[in-house]
């Protein structure tokens, strides 16, 4: 028990720690987790102190906690799908979830057999293996990329599409083979359309479970703490159950729950996000550790480049990343409206992640009681193909979807709600800046001044479902709320805090002592624009008083501290943008370090005239027409 528990505990340590480390460096997290699990397991057990051994300390339960732990990460990603997604990607999703995936299968079953040299039954079923896109993969490389929004629609709805679709296909070739084994006279009819109407059946259950969620949750059938747990528990029982159908139906069953809970509109979906998508990240972290460290160092030598065998599964990744992923994707999309450079773009992007590696270590297993010797070098030729995958997508997402045209606003953005003089004023210094810049406001009237101006709008209510689907907020790094209601901006900060990243969402309003109860509570507010703290009430007034926004330069010649001795003592610095766009606010909790090619935007009172400065230039101006008067040949002014 004791070892158990510290295997779990570094489980956890090493997948967390991977996840942090990829969040501080940038680099793919699914790279730097499998090369944690790898040098815990085999690595260190070539050196004599394995730490960790997963089959030794779980033995029979490791199988099913791997297989819960995809079907949760699968139900995850339903939840994350809209079907209102599919009016900018739907004929092109469609097209690769069928033509794709038969293509793609036939294709990567031939590359299998005829390059890595693998027995036909085993190259079949890892050919349909193959066809999954790892959305918990795709998704983050996705954001981080900041792609236009059908390519990014197509590769999302592909990857969680594609995910059970292909451990389907790999159910599929299995039992044929099993039933081959057994009857070598069965016909590939007996064998495939049972498996479809159990994959049907499977899918109907979880139709109906999330259907019946959506009925009780609403009403108050379930209290609001019981209601995550009992929709986990839903989860995992609808996986178990109709894997009794057959073999991984559950993944296609979780699948469709997730989607149809995704589009059923009931409001308790909310508070389950954030829960459910920490409980991903532990999932995924925890599976592709224990996969991993799973590893034996004798299943390494077929990855060996020196050796022939080594050779032959080389050939067969590079094959796989140039001749089997790209002809898919064009065949499938041959005569649809999705413009070559975002064909071009999807015909390459495709990282494989948990899913190929669960399914591979789980009939590997399967095979190899078959009978097929090859089922044993699955597990690292899933591994090489992740790793594989990940780094020469992950490395060259960007490079590609800039060559190809696709990348979105490249500058980060910010989304003001609220459209007052104030706004509009401030939108327009960002604008003079190339910085992206969007007013929403629920209001046509007072969006009025923003449409004068030219500036870009949103006319809805932000905190509407239907703006999620209708306003991209991809392209925005900063969301200020600054309407003329302070509580309402604490709302919109508080919905969007877990989105855009709760250091990034700013508000009016005057910072407040923990313990006052009259105001509201920090934890729910946004932070505090200005490092003074104003409120609504504030910039209303100066704003009327005529203070107005300035930018001001820095350079190695004019540094920050000549900066402030040029603003008035009772200018205020709001933010900087650095010369990449990145946006840093001057708030009360925080103040951004200034760097040469720095601009700072601050909110200034206006300029009044010293009455020396306007008696030199009235002398000026008197001097000036003294001359005209006597030099006729010039003209006078009027």
């Amino acid at each position: 028990m004791e070892s158990q528990a510290l295997v779990i505990a570094t489980i956890g340590l090493l997948g967390v720690g991977a996840q942090w480390l990829a969040w501080r460096t940038g680099w793919p997290a699914i790279v730097l987790m499998l090369a944690a699990g790898f040098l815990a397991g085999p690595v260190a057990g070539e050196l004599g102190f394995r730490l960790l051994d997963p089959e030794a300390a779980f033995g029979d339960l490791l199988d099913p906690a791997i297989g819960i732990g995809v079907a949760l990460i699968l139900f995850e990603g339903g939840l994350s799908l809209d079907l209102r997604e599919l009016r900018h990607s739907g004929s092109a999703v469609w097209r690769l979830a069928t033509i794709g995936v038969a293509v793609g299968w036939a294709l990567g079953a031939v590359a299998a057999s005829q390059i890595g040299g693998l027995a036909w039954p085993v190259a079949i079923l890892f050919g349909g293996i193959l066809i999954v896109t790892g959305p918990t993969v795709v998704i983050p490389l996705l954001r981080q990329a900041n792609v236009q929004t059908r390519p990014n629609s197509i590769l999302k709805w592909e990857g969680i599409v594609n995910d059970p679709t292909g451990a389907l296909c790999a159910v599929i070739a299995y039992e044929y083979f099993r039933r081959v084994s057994e009857s070598p006279n069965a016909s590939i009819i007996e064998v495939v359309p049972p498996l479809i109407i159990a994959a049907i059946l499977a899918g109907l259950v979880g139709y109906a479970a999330a259907r019946l969620i959506a009925y009780l949750f609403p009403r108050g059938a379930i209290p609001e703490y019981l209601k995550v747990p009992v929709l986990f528990i839903t989860v995992i029982l609808v996986f178990v159950l109709t894997n009794k159908i057959e073999h991984e139906a559950g993944l296609v069953a979780v699948t469709v729950m997730g989607v149809t809970l995704a589009n059923t509109g009931f409001s308790s979906i909310r508070s389950i996000h954030p829960f459910k998508e920490n409980v991903a990240v532990l999932l995924v972290s925890g599976i592709f550790i224990l996969l991993a460290s799973s590893l034996d160092w004798n299943d390494l030598v077929y990855l060996d480049p020196t050796t022939e065998v080594g050779l032959r599964f080389v050939l067969f990744l590079l094959a796989l990343l140039f001749v089997v992923r790209p002809l898919t994707v064009l065949i499938s999309l041959l005569g649809s409206p999705v413009p070559w450079n975002e064909r071009l773009f999807v015909a390459w992007i495709a990282p494989r992640g948990i899913v190929l590696v669960a399914i591979s270590g789980l009939f590997a297993l399967r095979l190899a009681d078959l009978g097929y010797s090859d089922g044993q070098v699955l597990t690292a030729l899933s591994f090489a193909v992740v790793v594989t995958t990940v780094i020469a997508h992950g490395f060259t997402i960007n490079l590609v979807a800039k060559w190809l045209g696709v990348k979105g606003t490249s500058r980060p953005g910010l989304l003001i709600v609220g459209s007052t003089p104030w706004t509009i004023a401030l939108a327009k210094e960002m604008q003079a800046l190339k910085t992206p810049v969007m007013i929403v406001d629920p209001s046509w009237q007072r969006l009025g001044a923003a449409r004068r101006e030219g500036l870009p709008f949103y006319h809805g209510e932000i905190l509407n479902e239907a703006t999620e689907h209708n306003l991209d907020l991809a392209p925005f790094q900063v969301l200020v709320a600054a309407t003329d209601n302070e509580a309402y901006n604490a709302l919109v900060c508080n919905e969007f805090a877990h989105e855009v990243g709760r250091d990034s969402v700013y508000q009016l309003g005057e910072n407040v002592e923990d313990d006052d109860k009259h105001a509201l509570p920090e934890s729910i507010r946004g932070r505090a624009l200005f490092k003074s703290g104003f409120g609504v009430t504030d910039v209303n007034e100066r704003q009327q008083q005529g203070w107005v926004f300035r930018k001001t330069r820095l350079s190695d010649e004019f540094d920050f501290a000549q900066a402030q001795e040029k603003l008035p003592d009772s200018a205020n610095m709001l933010l900087l943008v650095r010369a990449s766009g990145t946006l840093r606010f001057f708030t009360h909790a925080a103040v951004p370090e200034p760097r040469p090619g720095d601009t700072i935007i601050s909110f200034t009172p206006p300029q009044i005239k010293k009455p020396e400065k306007m008696q030199a230039k009235r002398a000026a101006k008197e001097v000036g027409r003294d001359t005209d008067r006597d030099n006729p040949a010039k003209p006078q002014a009027t």
